[in-house]
């Protein structure tokens, strides 16, 4: 069977021009000489470097200031240099970066009207809130900057596909989902979206193939980090098999440790797509103006809620406007829902957004949570109307429950030690922090929670590991601690007159918001036992510690707008000093 090829060169995440081929059969494509990885919190760089080099890859191209990593492998290695470092335990997933289409069908032979703005009860959400102070990102094939409906709504937003700042529609994809979203309302001029006083935020994921419209798993995971990094609290794709991918979950992930949700469509393949359930982003499901599914929505165990989608009245590039079926319209009438809950009642975090939208959900199909509507079809004057209620709930004072599965108390370890965490809450963790010696080694904020430590960075002997674990709420609880036998080979003796080597492996140079990890790693020829590492912020000492990692959270909420900067110090045994910083905007 012949297989055709399409090639293009990708620029991302400031890593130089990559060629990429993507063969246009049935299997699902993926990009040529790169792979997605995410090593496990705590693995040093130095670890990190040293894994990538014996399994064969090159180098690692950050995602923004989230741990997410694009590595550079030679062509034709991808499957078997993913597979290897899928089973190495210091990593927590290693993946293709597959190609996806958007999720739209031919557009209808009519025009439609917007019957779908009664039917979730929209107008009467409007009451309360038309989604001011909210921005919904919408990461997709660009936007029409000039479209009178949504040039009045639009901020700047990014090209993450070529690495620039040129947001126009390849596509006009992106066009018709910005519409459905958050089209300006109340101007006597086109159409409405369901928030039409939020904020559209255009990033470009997606090139233009011979008319079709196609994004990757990385730019899509860049994307919504980007977009995280830079104040929206919406983000929505319009593309399908988000849900499979690793690297998307994870960046999903990072957008909600900022207040934000994902929200991605099912599919337009008129099938159960099998993908495993996700509790990082929201799968929309389309139903038609009858609450039935769709004719041609995917759905499955991982679908979360539905939303009209069929026959949607929206935005078309060029100014006009038409009707467009498919899940890639239900998914952002649902994230915009989402944004009228936000604006509602700004206080409240991702999960109680989440929480409200599927509580309050018109309940379709069999009763519960089902595989073909979720929760429900979003209902958007319910979801107002429980948003405003919800500052009356009892505050959560339940601390989460947390203890350390391996290694075994007594255990004898060396190297870099897998340290897996069992942590659990009544609402939910938000992170699980690892203490060695007192010294905050390494961060996860995703669970199932584990570690990769570098037990060389404390002295040979017994040494205490406890596990920290925080939920949304400000509860922390820790679990007991745990005493393990360190054998290294120990660190020949040298007249020491060389600086440690030091690392400043989070944030990056760029945007941040919310909390930020501050990760340092460092190593020494005298070893890192030794080594003594602070971690300062504009000028200040904002966290100390001992070892070859130091991870330091960092709240920017209550931050000056401008730039600061984040300094590491390293000083090993015999008095050498090494510093490095990173200069981040806020």
């Amino acid at each position: 069977m012949k297989i055709r090829t399409h090639i293009a060169t990708l620029i991302l995440a400031g890593a130089t021009p990559i060629v990429f081929a993507a063969p246009a059969n049935a299997e699902p494509a993926f990009a040529g000489g790169r792979i997605l990885v995410e090593p496990r919190a705590g693995l040093t760089a130095d670890e990190f470097a040293r894994d990538l080099k014996i399994h064969g890859a090159g180098k690692a191209h950050k995602l923004g200031q989230s741990n997410i990593h694009l590595i550079d492998v030679p062509h034709g290695s991808e499957k078997a240099i993913a597979n290897k470092l899928k089973n190495n335990p210091h990593f927590k997933f290693a993946e293709l970066d597959q190609r996806v289409e958007v999720a739209a069908t031919t557009n209808d032979p009519y025009l439609g009207s917007e019957w779908h703005i009664n039917k979730i009860g929209a107008n009467t959400a409007w009451d309360k809130t038309q989604g001011s102070g909210i921005i919904i990102a919408i990461l997709d094939s660009g936007q029409d900057a000039t479209h009178p409906d949504l040039i009045g709504n639009t901020v700047p937003g990014y090209n993450i596909y070529d690495n620039n700042s040129n947001t126009a529609d390849v596509c006009g994809h992106g066009t018709k989902v910005a519409g459905a979203a958050a089209a300006i309302g109340n101007n006597a001029a086109g159409v409405t979206g369901v928030a039409g006083k939020a904020k559209i935020m255009p990033v470009r994921i997606a090139y233009n193939n011979s008319g079709s419209c196609y994004a990757l798993f990385s730019t899509m995971a860049s994307g919504v980090t980007w977009a995280a990094d830079h104040g929206a609290r919406v983000v929505n794709i319009s593309y399908g098999n988000a849900p499979s991918s690793a690297a998307v979950q994870s960046a999903a992930n990072y957008l909600r440790s900022k207040g934000g949700l994902l929200f991605v469509s099912t599919g337009n393949n008129a099938k159960d797509e099998g993908f495993v359930p996700t509790s990082t982003m929201i799968p929309v499901s389309s139903t038609d103006s009858a609450d039935n599914l769709s004719s041609f929505s995917s759905y499955g165990a991982y679908t979360a809620l539905s939303a009209p989608g069929s026959g949607i009245y929206t935005t078309v590039q060029g100014g006009t406007y038409g009707s467009v079926n498919g899940t890639s319209f239900a998914s952002p009438i649902a994230a915009a829902v989402a944004a009228l809950v936000m604006s509602a009642n700004p206080s409240l975090s991702a999960d109680q957004v989440q929480n409200i939208l599927f509580s309050t959900a018109v309940d379709l199909g069999t009763p519960g949570r089902d595989s073909k509507f979720g929760y429900g079809r979003v209902n958007a004057a319910a979801a107002v109307q429980a948003a405003g209620a919800s500052t009356t709930a009892p505050a959560d004072a339940a601390a989460p429950l947390v203890s350390i599965a391996s290694p075994l108390a007594g255990s004898t370890v060396s190297g870099t030690v897998t340290v897996n965490v069992n942590a659990s809450d009544n609402v939910g963790v938000s992170r699980v922090d690892l203490k060695v010696n007192g010294t905050v080694v390494a961060t996860d904020s995703s669970g199932p929670f584990s570690f990769a430590w570098d037990s060389k960075g404390v002295a040979n002997g017994m040494n205490s590991l406890v596990a920290v674990a925080y939920d949304a709420a400000g509860n922390v609880a820790s679990s007991n601690a745990v005493s393990v036998n360190v054998t290294n080979a120990a660190a020949t003796p040298v007249q020491d007159s060389i600086p440690p080597v030091l690392t400043i492996a989070n944030p990056v140079s760029g945007a941040v918001s919310g909390n930020v990890d501050v990760v340092v790693n460092a190593s020494d020829n005298s070893g890192a036992a030794g080594i003594k590492l602070s971690i300062y912020i504009d000028d200040s000492l904002a966290g100390s510690g001992s070892g070859s990692s130091l991870v330091y959270r960092w709240s920017t909420r209550k931050l000056a707008r401008g730039t600061h900067t984040v300094q590491g110090v390293a000083r090993d045994a015999a008095g050498n000093t090494s510093s490095k910083t990173v200069q981040v905007t806020r």
